[in-house]
């Protein structure tokens, strides 16, 4: 049994067909134009932006905490307030949008905290190590005292 042509389903239109001829550039309008050349524009700067540096502020913030919580404001005064004066400058830069600068504030920030926070467990380390010396050396006489008759 052979099927008639007239009875077949009706060909879908090729991918090919073109509903209408597609202008030339040159006829296109200014404000297509304009769209275009913003788009072709701000297309690179937008693959070529940096975030903001929230991750250096957070980890410049956690060193200054760190610092803190040894005490480097006794020990490592000095230090610990120029961590403290770097990260306010990189909060700064970070509101004023320059995120270059205040990512390199950050990290000076939290090289400066780390550094009062060794300072700082450093001097409790010597202080604590004297006053174990002054406990031996107490301990000592007392010895001496007790053996003499």
């Amino acid at each position: 049994m052979t099927v008639p042509i007239t009875d077949t389903l009706p060909m879908a239109q090729s991918f090919a067909h073109f509903l209408s001829v597609p202008q030339p550039l040159h006829l296109l309008s200014s404000r297509v134009w304009r769209r275009w050349l913003v788009m072709m524009l701000t297309f690179p700067l937008l693959l070529g932006a940096k975030s903001l540096p929230t991750e250096e502020l957070a980890t410049a913030q956690a060193a200054v905490t760190r610092a803190e919580s040894v005490d480097a404001d006794q020990y490592a005064a000095e230090a610990l307030l120029r961590a403290r004066t770097l990260l306010a400058r990189a909060q700064a830069a970070l509101t004023e949008r320059r995120a270059a600068e205040a990512a390199e504030w950050a990290r000076l920030a939290a090289a400066e905290a780390d550094y009062a926070h060794a300072r700082s467990r450093e001097a409790a380390t010597q202080a604590e190590l004297a006053q174990r010396r002054s406990e031996i050396d107490e301990l000592r006489r007392r010895l001496q005292m007790e053996q003499t008759p």
